[in-house]
C-alpha cells in the first residue's frame, strides 16, 4: 500500500515537472531579448487579453515531429504558438498567440495544427477568435509541410469570414505568406515600432528594385495605417493594443447568428443638441469636421474610429446609439471636401460589409460633392473600386438609416446610401443640397449658350444660379418624392435617429437564392 502511495506521489511530482516545463518552454536568453524589444512573452499577451483567470490552454503537451537538421533533441513542450479560449467581458473567444522565443515562432507542421483547432472550435462553437502574430515565418526545416499548415490556417480564415469575427493582432514580425491570414481576417491591430508586415523583406526588395527602406518604413504600423489601409487601428505599445482589442469586441456579435450586446445608454435618448443648428457653415465651399457632427449624436460622443488615418475623406466607425452597437460611415469635408476616391471607396465598402456580416446597423452622414475627378483616379479603376462601395451598401440588409446633412450631388448621392439603394429610413437637415451636381457647374452645362450671347454673363450667371439653388439645392425636391423621408432641424438628429433605430431592429430583408454574388474586385 506504501509503495502504491508512493508510486503515485512521483507520478504527481513528474506531471508537475511537466507542466512547468510546458509553461516555460524557452531559454532565459531569448526570454531576455523578448524583454529586450519592449515586448511582452506570448502567455503574458494572453492574460493581458482575456478576463483574469478565464485562460484555458489547450494542447499544452504537444511538440513537433522530429525532422532533420538540428532540431532531433530540441522539442519543447507546446512548439511555438499557445493555444485556448477563455473570455473578455465574459463572452467567450478562442485565441493563439506566437512565441517568438520558441524557435523564432515559426509555423511547424503541429504549430499550425494547434492553431486549425481553435479556428475550427470557434466556429463550431459560435465565438471571435483572436490570433497574436509574432513569427519568422515558415518553420525551414520543415519544408513544404510548413507551407501546407499556412495554407490550412488560410483555408479557415475564408470558412470563417462572415460567421465568426476574426482580429488579428500583430505584435512583432509577420513576414512573407504569413500576412496573408491577418489580411483576411476582420481586423488588423498594429504596435507601433515593434510590429512590421511585409510580403518581402527590405534586402529582397533592394535586390530586385535597388530600393533601400527600413523594416519600419516598408511595413511598420505607421505605413500601414496611412499608405497601404492594411492594418485597422495601431497603438504605441502592447499593453495599449491588447486593450483595443478587447474594446473592439465590445462591438461584435459572437457570431453571425447574433446580435452586438446592447448596453444601458446613460445618454438620454431624446437628448437634442442646438449646436447641431448652426455647425454647416454658411459658405458652401468651407470645411467643417464631420466627427464633431456624428460625436453630437452618437451615445456620450464616443467614437471608435477604424482606419483613422488612412483614406480620412471618409469616416468609419464604431458607435452606440441608445446603447446598440452601429457602424458610422460619413464624409468627412475637412479633407478633400469629402469627396469620394479610389481609397475612400474601398474604406468604407469593406467596413460597410463587414457591419452587414455581423449584423450592425449602419447610420451613414451624407456630405460628399462627388466623385474626385482627374487622371490618376479614372486610371486608377475610380469605376470599379466606386461600385465597391454602391454594391457594398446595395447588398447590406441590416438597418440603414441616413442623414444628409449638406451636399449629396450626382452619383455619389446615389452611392451613400440612398433611399433608391433600399436603405430604411432618410433624413435631411434643411441645409442639404440634392441635385445632379453643383449649382456653378449646372448653369455653366445647361445655360452655355445663352451665357456667351448674355450682354454682361456674370449678372446673369448669378441669377441662374440663385434660381437653380432655389429649385434643385435643397431637400425639398427629394422629399416631394419621398427620396427623403422628413427635413428636420439638425438639433433633432440623436432622437429621430434612435427612434428609427429601434423600428428597424426587427428588419427581415428576403434576397433572392444564388451561390454569392460577384462584387467588382
Amino acid at each position: 500500500m506504501a509503495e502504491t502511495h508512493d508510486t503515485t506521489a512521483a507520478r504527481l511530482r513528474w506531471l508537475e515537472e511537466l507542466a512547468e516545463q510546458a509553461l516555460h518552454p524557452a531559454s532565459e536568453r531569448a526570454v531576455t531579448r523578448q524583454r529586450e524589444r519592449g515586448k511582452l512573452l506570448a502567455r503574458e499577451r494572453l492574460e493581458k487579453l482575456l478576463d483574469p483567470g478565464s485562460f484555458v490552454e489547450l494542447d499544452r503537451f504537444v511538440r513537433h515531429r522530429e525532422v532533420e537538421f538540428d532540431m532531433r533533441e530540441n522539442r519543447p513542450w507546446g512548439d511555438a504558438v499557445i493555444t485556448g479560449y477563455g473570455t473578455i467581458f465574459g463572452r467567450k473567444v478562442f485565441v493563439f498567440s506566437q512565441d517568438f522565443t520558441v524557435f523564432g515562432g515559426s509555423l511547424s507542421e503541429v504549430f499550425a495544427e494547434k492553431v486549425c483547432k481553435v479556428m475550427d472550435l470557434a466556429v463550431k462553437y459560435g465565438c471571435p477568435v483572436i490570433g497574436i502574430n509574432d513569427s519568422g515565418g515558415a518553420r525551414i526545416q520543415e519544408g513544404v509541410v510548413s507551407l501546407a499548415g499556412y495554407a490550412e490556417i488560410f483555408w479557415r480564415n475564408v470558412q470563417a469570414s462572415g460567421v465568426v469575427p476574426q482580429i488579428s493582432l500583430v505584435m512583432g514580425p509577420c513576414a512573407g505568406g504569413a500576412v496573408y491570414s491577418p489580411a483576411i481576417t476582420d481586423f488588423v491591430l498594429m504596435v507601433e515600432e515593434t510590429s512590421y508586415m511585409f510580403i518581402t523583406g527590405p534586402d529582397v526588395v533592394k535586390t530586385v528594385t535597388g530600393e533601400e527602406v527600413s523594416f519600419e518604413e516598408l511595413g511598420g504600423a505607421a505605413t500601414h495605417a496611412t499608405r497601404s489601409g492594411v492594418a485597422h487601428f495601431t497603438t504605441p505599445d502592447e499593453e495599449t493594443c491588447l486593450e483595443e482589442a478587447r474594446y473592439l469586441l465590445s462591438f461584435l456579435p459572437q457570431n453571425n447568428l447574433e446580435t452586438s450586446p446592447w448596453a444601458a445608454p446613460t445618454d438620454p435618448v431624446d437628448r437634442e443638441d442646438p449646436a447641431l443648428d448652426s455647425i454647416i457653415p454658411d459658405s458652401p465651399n468651407k470645411p467643417y469636421d464631420m466627427k464633431g457632427v456624428i460625436e453630437r449624436v452618437v451615445d456620450d460622443g464616443e467614437l471608435f474610429e477604424v482606419q483613422a488615418h488612412w483614406a480620412e475623406n471618409i469616416v468609419c466607425a464604431f458607435a452606440r446609439l441608445g446603447g446598440h452597437p452601429v457602424g458610422v460611415v460619413g464624409n468627412q469635408p475637412g479633407a478633400l471636401a469629402g469627396v469620394l476616391d479610389i481609397d475612400a471607396s474601398v474604406k468604407a465598402a469593406r467596413f460597410v460589409r463587414t457591419c452587414d456580416a455581423f449584423n450592425i446597423p449602419l447610420v451613414t452622414f451624407v456630405d460628399v460633392p462627388g466623385f474626385l475627378p482627374g487622371t490618376a483616379q479614372e486610371w486608377g479603376g475610380i469605376i470599379r473600386h466606386g461600385a465597391k462601395l454602391l454594391y457594398a451598401y446595395a447588398e447590406a440588409t441590416v438597418p440603414k438609416l441616413t442623414v444628409i446633412t449638406r451636399k449629396a450631388y450626382g452619383g455619389a448621392y446615389d452611392v451613400m446610401s440612398s433611399k433608391h439603394i433600399r436603405a430604411d429610413f432618410n433624413v435631411a437637415w434643411p441645409t442639404a443640397e440634392v441635385a445632379v451636381m453643383g449649382p456653378d457647374g449646372a448653369v455653366n452645362i445647361v445655360f452655355r449658350s445663352e451665357l456667351a450671347e448674355a450682354e454682361d454673363p456674370d449678372a446673369r450667371r448669378a441669377e441662374l444660379v440663385a434660381e437653380y439653388k432655389e429649385r434643385f439645392a435643397n431637400p425639398y425636391s427629394a422629399a416631394e418624392r419621398g427620396y427623403v423621408d422628413d427635413v428636420i432641424t439638425p438639433r433633432r438628429t440623436r432622437p429621430v435617429l434612435v427612434s428609427a433605430l429601434e423600428t428597424a431592429l426587427t428588419k427581415r430583408e428576403p434576397t433572392p437564392k444564388r451561390k454569392h454574388g460577384n462584387i467588382p474586385l
